[in-house]
């Protein structure tokens, strides 16, 4: 019963095996402060017996897709040796036929070569984290000792060509660059980046006040219509923006492939550097701590009280999400969203609901018609079902089943076309 638990809901992990820890300070990071949660420690590095217990544990579950995301801080802190030995026990646990699946979510300033090559032969998929060119990058992405990092940026994206590893580019969305949404757009495109995320930056202080850098939802909402018109304009077919292509998955065949578009919250597992396991990455607080993957089957995990009573928090909804007629598609959003006050609230609204609302009203008709396209095309691509020939006649009788077929196959009509 508990391995037919692991089938019916499959999940990803998500690794921070640095921790917290980065070599930048981006200005609006949310993730920097976890250290705080083991202040024993001034440098945080998961250890190889945590690293194999956790693959070990969790390729043993009977799932059709392995996926880890190795995030931070920054991961690459951990060195190419870390990752030499991620891919061998991943070998070693993995059982034949198993697919496998990593992304790396990076700054790119300590990419080397030997690193991007190791990348490319076992097809990681990294997403490198660039918000437009230098002057809209620059101040909020600053280096640990000072200074803009977008130059070593493009240094790592370059290693990552040399080595044709494939990236993606996220873009964070903040105060900096949400009124350059086309520029941000072009930059991309013409650094050779066909594959862009855009997230947005909404952040809180102590006291549940945004924060300087993060955006509401009327920026957020102008942001998406200039980023849709730039792109719909010449680009459907040539590049990738993932939230795009997520509301296509949906009105096309009904998917829910991104986090916040879904019912239900419970979709991967973050494991801190010492093995504490938490629902989301947003969510890494002491009061959603699940428990420690060296003392714990990751079934146990999937029973776990806390990590139900999260998931059943996003479709606590705002009453004004009830009757909104984008709630098929949106779901209330991202419960990190959700603010009322110092802490947030699932059944509050989101921060951007209103720049979800504009977004759609303006672009959901026009993918509605790419939608369609879509299906048309698919249906042209389909190979033709094969023709089945009208059996012949002889006197006003039908072959009889053991007689040859009419269609002159060679075999008895009871082998070929009686049985279509």
């Amino acid at each position: 019963m508990k391995n037919e638990l692991a089938i019916r809901r499959p999940f990803s992990l998500l690794v921070k095996p640095a921790s917290a820890d980065c070599n930048l300070r981006c200005r609006y990071c949310f993730y920097l402060d976890r250290s705080e949660l083991y202040p024993e420690r001034t440098v945080h590095r998961m250890s190889a017996a945590v690293l194999e217990t956790m693959i070990r544990k969790f390729m043993a579950l009977p799932m059709p897709r392995y996926a880890f995301g190795w995030q931070g801080g920054e991961p690459t802190l951990m060195g190419l040796d870390f990752f030499k030995r991620v891919t061998e026990l991943q070998s070693r646990y993995g059982r034949s036929g198993a697919i496998v699946a990593n992304g790396l979510q990076t700054n790119a300033t300590l990419i080397t070569p030997d690193m991007a090559r190791h990348f490319s032969k076992y097809s990681f998929l990294l997403g490198v984290s660039l918000d437009g060119p230098p002057e809209l990058h620059d101040p909020s992405r600053q280096r640990l000792t000072g200074g803009g990092s977008h130059a070593d940026v493009m240094r790592g994206i370059d290693c990552l060509r040399g080595a044709h590893t494939d990236f993606n580019i996220l873009a964070l969305v903040s105060s900096a660059n949400v009124a350059h949404a086309s520029l941000v757009y072009r930059y991309l495109c013409d650094q050779g980046a066909f594959y862009h995320q855009y997230i947005p930056c909404v952040e809180f202080d102590a006291a549940g006040r945004p924060q300087s850098f993060a955006i509401d939802g009327v920026a957020w909402g102008e942001f998406l219509c200039a980023l849709f018109d730039a792109w719909f304009a010449a680009d459907t077919r040539r590049v990738s923006i993932r939230l795009f292509d997520s509301i296509l998955a949906y009105l096309v065949d009904g998917a829910r492939n991104i986090c916040h578009m879904g019912r239900d919250c419970r979709q991967y597992f973050v494991v801190e550097y010492n093995g504490d396991v938490y629902p989301c990455d947003f969510f890494v607080v002491p009061d959603l701590r699940i428990g420690n993957i060296t003392t714990m089957e990751w079934r146990d995990a999937l029973e776990s009280g806390t990590y139900r009573e999260f998931g059943r928090r996003k479709s606590c909804l705002h009453s004004d999400c009830e009757i909104c007629r984008y709630l098929g598609i949106c779901q209330g959003d991202c419960l990190k969203h959700r603010q009322d006050g110092a802490h947030p609230v699932a059944s509050d609204l989101s921060r951007l609901c209103l720049g979800w609302q504009r977004f759609f009203d303006h672009s959901l008709p026009r993918f509605r018609e790419l939608a369609a396209v879509i299906r048309k095309e698919r249906q042209a691509a389909m190979p033709p079902a094969p023709l089945v020939p009208e059996p012949a006649f002889d006197g006003g009788k039908s072959p009889g089943r053991n007689d040859p077929c009419p269609c002159g196959s060679g075999r008895k009509y009871k082998k070929c076309c009686l049985r279509a």
